[in-house]
């Protein structure tokens, strides 16, 4: 079997406190997971939760990958009710996705004590939904839940659910540390006695790590290197309590460290912009001590350090920071990475070869600028904008001569915005006022009403998202904030612009001009 890659963040991942995906989101991480090479993406629950549900039926419609396939996770059959009137089973089906992940009880106390019926029940309920679905042409694995501490009470019932689901159909059956409280060298003897119990080889078992030990990722890393080629993960370790196994630090260590063509040619390198750029869309700051995809992953303070890597950077860097698509720093003259913003560029149909000048300015302008807040991970249109102003390519549509924006909380409760902006379009002095349910869609609204005559696409795009962070170091009301916003059009494109500034409409202007300037210079292959 070849190795997989499996992904469980829009739905493993999903269960982090402080995370709440929009199906907007849900796509943009399947994009970017596709980007990044993985075999598999767990998009969600259908059936169970109505986010999931609307999330398959437009990827369906919107999505298309080019590495991954996209999995719809599910429960088997509930006890004593026939597979194929069982409404969850059905959800899976409708979902109409390649493959099915199924979870199903292991430990023979959860089969009696949560799901109140009998082991034998447990065992035809897997038995009868893997051939059920399998016989629908799907490809099924199958999470065996409390795999380990199953084991470990009656390793003769674990490994019964272990053979029932591949003798079944299924494709690979998953040993899911679902309380997080194994070590490496418990994860290696019990794939070693499962394999001898049940005859199987260990590349029929794959793994899923919790991180309650803080072993998620080596308890990962040792299974494969006892012979497991199935590896669950979920981006930056998102995940329930202190989370799951981290998809980068996992690809890394198999791909860099034992050598495993885990990622098809060229997706390595994408790790840092995956990892910051899913960060952006969860709306959570990017762990800057993330092993591999960390900004501080190849960053050097001591002296001692930096005297060395003037000699030779491998002297204290463990892999070649640009394998993943990081740069080394030192922190008193940090140095520049020019080859991720050319290669940025390049994809983004910019090609910077031979304007090493515009090379080294946009590089120092996105240093600077991140200095100051700004993040372009997850921010392609604002990243593509700067690179065209530096090349003379800029074509903003409008010169700005001012704004306003007003908030009024009327006795009776009621709140309005009001913005009044005051453009030169083509030559004329435009000056339009518009409401709106807050100062940004107000300022928005103003800003389209004004631009609607000469640019009357802009009714084709609409703001799908609006997140804003206070900055890391910044305090109370006058903090430093940033803005990312979510442009979509009518032809299902999307963008995602940034913003950041001290006042938090300014920082949303910054954004909302980006978006609009994006989408006017980006002509739909439909319209």
């Amino acid at each position: 079997m070849n190795f997989q890659v499996y992904d469980t963040t829009l739905r493993d991942g999903a269960q982090r406190e402080g995370i709440r995906y929009s199906v907007a989101d849900k796509l943009a991480v399947a994009r970017l997971l596709d980007e990044f090479g993985v075999g598999f993406i767990e998009g969600g629950w259908p059936g169970a939760l109505p986010t999931d549900t609307e999330f398959f039926a437009r990827a369906a419609k919107e999505l298309t990958l080019r590495h991954a396939i996209l999995v719809a996770f599910g429960a088997t059959r509930r006890a004593g009710v026939a597979v194929r009137t069982d409404r969850q089973v059905r959800a899976l089906l409708d979902a109409e996705t390649p493959a099915v992940c199924l979870v199903a009880k292991s430990d023979l106390r959860h089969v009696e004590r949560a799901l109140r019926t009998t082991g034998r029940e447990n065992l035809a309920m897997v038995t009868d939904t893997v051939a059920y679905l399998t016989g629908e042409g799907r490809r099924v694995f199958l999470d065996c839940e409390h795999f380990f501490d199953g084991f470990g009470h009656d390793p003769a019932y674990a490994a019964s659910v272990v053979t029932a689901a591949l003798q079944a159909g299924a494709e690979v059956a998953v040993m899911c540390d679902t309380n997080g409280g194994m070590l490496p060298s418990r994860v290696t003897a019990t794939v070693a006695e499962l394999c001898e119990r049940t005859g199987l080889t260990p590349d029929r078992l794959g793994i899923h790590c919790q991180d309650d030990t803080a072993c998620a990722v080596a308890n990962t890393v040792t299974a494969v290197e006892a012979g497991v080629r199935h590896v669950q993960c979920t981006a930056n370790g998102y995940g329930e309590r202190p989370g799951n196994a981290d998809l980068f630090a996992v690809v890394g260590n198999l791909a860099l460290k034992l050598g495993l063509p885990v990622l098809p040619d060229g997706c390595l390198e994408q790790m840092v912009r995956v990892s910051h750029a899913v960060a952006e869309i969860a709306n959570l700051a990017p762990d800057s001590h993330q092993a591999y995809a960390g900004s501080a992953a190849f960053a050097h303070k001591a002296g001692l350090h930096a005297s060395a890597i003037k000699v030779d950077p491998a002297l204290y860097n463990h892999v070649d920071p640009a394998a993943v698509g990081n740069d080394m720093r030192i922190l008193v003259t940090e140095m520049a990475g020019r080859a991720s913003v050319e290669l940025k560029s390049r994809e983004l149909g910019l090609d910077l070869t031979g304007h090493d000048h515009a090379l080294t300015r946009v590089t120092d302008l996105v240093k600077r600028r991140e200095a100051d807040g700004w993040s372009y991970e997850a921010a392609d249109a604002s990243f593509e904008l700067l690179v065209r102003d530096v090349l003379g390519q800029a074509a903003v549509p409008f010169t700005l001569e001012s704004y306003r924006v007003l908030v009024e909380h009327r006795a009776d409760g009621e709140v309005v915005s009001e913005a009044t902006v005051k453009l030169d379009v083509d030559g004329a002095r435009v000056i339009t006022t518009a409401e709106g349910n807050g100062p940004v869609n107000a300022l928005d609204q103003a800003l389209r009403a004004a631009l609607a005559h000469h640019y009357p696409r802009l009714a084709n795009f609409q703001l799908a998202d609006y997140k804003v962070r206070i900055l890391e170091g910044s305090q109370g009301t006058g903090a430093v904030t940033r803005v990312l916003l979510e442009t979509v059009d009518t032809a299902g494109r999307d963008w995602t612009t940034v913003g950041v500034h001290e006042n938090v409409v300014e920082a949303s202007w910054l954004a909302l001009v980006d978006a609009l300037v994006w989408g006017l210079a980006h002509r739909s292959p439909t319209r």
